[in-house]
């Protein structure tokens, strides 16, 4: 679907959705475009802007990933910071709180993929844990 911006003979501007340029001129023909505002059926395309990452836009983005990711950082340093380091028994630790087989506590560690896709068919709730460049067990 291609989106066009158009106008009427009253320079009323709008847009349309169609299939393609051909589309367009045959809707167009068979007078099934019509302004909204007017109801004329005499409408062309209206220039329009392309629409592309501006230098502005690219910047606000950046911000935004990297206010993202400072705030991923806090978070899996807070998380450091006030849980039990378990290394590779992560599932095995995991589970045994889940059920209520060790004490309730925060932890973490590693686990490997079919470890963690266990877990999650046994009820127990995970997330990774981000690891940035600089950060240390």
């Amino acid at each position: 679907m291609i989106r066009f911006s158009l106008r009427c003979e009253q320079d009323h501007e709008f847009e349309g959705w169609f299939r393609n340029n051909d589309d367009f001129d045959t809707q167009v023909e068979k007078h099934f475009v019509s302004c909204p505002l007017c109801n004329s059926h005499k409408v062309e395309k209206a220039l329009m802007a392309p629409s592309v990452a501006t230098s502005r836009r690219q910047e606000k983005i950046a911000i935004a990933m990297s206010k993202m990711a400072s705030e991923l950082r806090e978070m899996a340093k807070k998380v450091r910071e006030n849980s039990d380091y378990v290394g590779s028994d992560f599932a095995e630790e995991a589970r045994k709180i889940h059920f209520g087989e060790a004490e309730q506590r925060g932890i973490y560690g590693e686990a490997t993929r079919d470890e963690v896709e266990s877990l999650v068919d046994d009820g127990v709730d995970v997330m990774p844990l981000p690891v940035f460049p600089d950060d240390h067990n």
